[in-house]
């Protein structure tokens, strides 16, 4: 038996020393803490608590408050959908472009870009109030560049009589109005802007302007993207629908233009439409690669079939012809076009910029783009240096046949009134003739009346001419005073006694 206090085997406590598994060290208990402590540490337990509660009911209160959006991480709303508020949800295939957009109420955007086009915007704001596209599907965006005229303050002014009118059919979506200068220094004249030494210049700078009013218009929601030019002067109401119908990636018209009676009537304005052809391909090949082609020009001579000289005025403005490259009068095309990377090239893409580059970017890309040759808008009548030259001729020309003309009224009244006046004295030489004929006896009026047959054998009045009328008026009096005083001697003659020719009176 083990001594309860063995040195070598007992255990303090029951337990073997060194454990220390339930040893309180320091063996004491710690002191109570005072009354005035606790109650304080309740206070703020039951003040936090309270402040949680009202937190969450405000949450709950006024959801959409910036505090609330702050203190709540967007993660508590009515609906108690996990979304936060100031992050938005596209799903891009809804926003693919189909042929009857209008019924799906697919959104389009609409892109003008503006530059000195003060006279132009009262009529593009004319073909505005006149689509047959419901308004509100469609967004406006103008860019504003390089402008010396008021283009921007009559913009402002027609938009705001456009948003305010009160057919609740005409105030359109969104309106962007975007100012961007791009040291445009071309001139807007008609001899400037379609002189060949400015066009590949020109045509990298209009490039540049429709990509960033592109990329600061475009929207998520955007299904369309539809490009005018300003200086449209005729088009069908329905072009939208028109266009949108045939459901193709890229979309373009025929463009014309009216001209004077003198010039032919009409003529085809946009040459940027066109099918590829061997010859500009091969061009293209000896070309740098800066170099740009531009059409209608004898410097580059291509051979390409342009849209706009395949039309008929009888065809079928439903039919298509593939193009590689097109004209920015009138574009129509699915905004997945431009998401995809296709835009307008600033640079010589393939020989190309601009928009005759984005219809060939287009191409590679494998989008579908189409021209309508018999489907025709009607852009504005510029007229060149040279019309001008002519229509100055042809005024200064039209003045001197009218005043030639006058001259000759009033030369043909003049005569008129001359011969009147002649006619009148040779009425009253007449009349003293008649009145020494019924003094004149019956035998001697027979014989006077023969004399004045006779003598009617010449004309009683000649007819007056232009060259010398003043002379004949004059011979035509005193041939009339000459014949009666012939009348009379004759009249005297007949009441003398008749000789023989020895003299004797004849009985």
């Amino acid at each position: 038996m083990m001594p309860r206090h063995h040195p070598s085997g007992a255990f303090a406590n029951g337990y073997p020393r060194g454990s220390n598994t339930f040893d309180i060290s320091p063996h004491r208990f710690q002191p109570r803490s005072s009354p005035t402590s606790r109650r304080r540490k309740k206070l703020l337990a039951r003040t936090g608590v309270a402040a949680v509660l009202l937190i969450v009911f405000g949450l709950w209160l006024w959801p959409a408050s910036p505090v609330a959006s702050i203190l709540s991480f967007g993660l508590l709303s009515l609906d108690g959908d996990m979304e936060l508020e100031t992050v938005r949800y596209y799903d891009l295939s809804n926003v693919q472009g189909t042929a009857r957009g209008w019924e799906r109420e697919e959104r389009i955007l609409m892109c003008v870009p503006l530059r000195d086009a003060e006279v132009h915007l009262p009529m593009l704001f004319g073909h505005l109030r006149n689509f047959t596209y419901p308004h509100h599907l469609i967004d406006l965006a103008f860019l504003v560049s390089d402008s010396k005229d008021k283009t921007l303050e009559v913009l402002s002014e027609r938009l705001e009589a456009l948003q305010a009118d009160p057919d609740p059919k005409q105030p359109y979506g969104e309106i962007s109005v975007i100012e961007k200068d791009f040291g445009q220094k071309v001139n807007q004249d008609f001899e400037t802007r379609h002189g060949f030494e400015a066009q590949a210049t020109r045509r990298k700078l209009m490039a540049q302007a429709r990509n960033w009013l592109l990329s600061a218009a475009l929207r998520p929601y955007h299904s369309w993207v539809y490009w005018r030019d300003v200086d449209v002067q005729t088009a069908p109401f329905t072009i939208l629908e028109d266009l949108m119908r045939h459901n193709k990636d890229v979309i373009v018209p025929n463009v014309w233009r009216p001209l004077p009676v003198w010039l032919g009537g009409e003529q085809p304005y946009d040459l940027n439409s066109w099918q590829e052809s061997e010859t500009a391909l091969a061009l293209a090949d000896t070309l740098d690669e800066d170099a740009v082609i531009v059409e209608g020009y004898a410097e580059y001579a291509t051979w390409r079939p342009h849209l706009a000289y395949l039309r008929d005025p009888y065809g079928d403005p439903d039919t298509e012809m593939d193009v590689d490259g097109i004209g920015g009068v009138s574009i129509l095309a699915k905004a997945k076009v431009f998401r995809s990377g296709v835009h307008f090239p600033a640079f010589s893409f393939e020989r190309h910029a601009e928009t005759e580059g984005f219809g060939k970017m287009a191409k590679r890309m494998k989008y579908s783009v189409v021209g309508l040759p018999h489907y025709v808008i009607w852009h504005l009548y510029e007229p060149s240096s040279d019309d001008i030259e002519k229509m100055a001729a042809a005024e200064k020309e039209a003045k001197e046949k009218a005043k030639a003309d006058e001259e000759k009224r009033a030369k043909a009244k003049k005569l008129k009134e001359e011969f009147a006046e002649a006619n009148k004295q040779w009425e009253q030489d007449k009349a003293g003739m008649n009145s020494l004929d019924s003094k004149a006896q019956p035998g001697q009026q027979k014989q006077l009346i023969d004399s004045k047959v006779s003598d009617s054998s010449q004309p009683a009045a000649p007819q007056v001419h232009a060259a010398g009328q003043g002379e004949q008026v004059l011979s035509q009096k005193d041939a009339a005073d000459g014949a009666v005083v012939k009348a009379a001697e004759q009249v005297r003659q007949a009441a003398a006694p008749r000789r023989d020719t020895n003299g004797k009176v004849i009985s």
